[in-house]
């Protein structure tokens, strides 16, 4: 199935597109040649492939949980510009 100059000038003025007569023919060759590329992924064969929800297969990868170095609560606090009671003051960003 090929797509006519009059579809692609009736789909470019759906869409808004002021297109001149040159990127009229240019757009139908490719959408003709995109076509082709659909119709030669129909002829493929895969009657015989169980359906997948996915192309690759996929596995969580999960790391273990490891105590480690813990940051104490005066480091964290050491570079920031304004702390109270031990927490970060920050400037507000929702007003009542």
């Amino acid at each position: 199935m090929a797509i006519s100059l009059d579809e692609v000038r009736h789909v470019a003025r759906l869409a808004r597109l002021d297109l001149d007569e040159t990127e009229v023919l240019a757009l139908q060759g490719e959408l003709n040649a995109l076509l082709g590329h659909f119709a030669d992924i129909q002829d493929v064969d895969t009657g015989d492939l169980p359906p997948v929800s996915h192309a690759m297969s996929l596995t969580n990868v999960w790391s273990d949980d490891r105590v480690g170095v813990v940051l104490q609560r005066a480091e964290a606090l050491s570079n920031a510009p304004l702390s109270k009671a031990g927490l970060f003051v920050v400037p507000t960003i929702i007003e009542d």
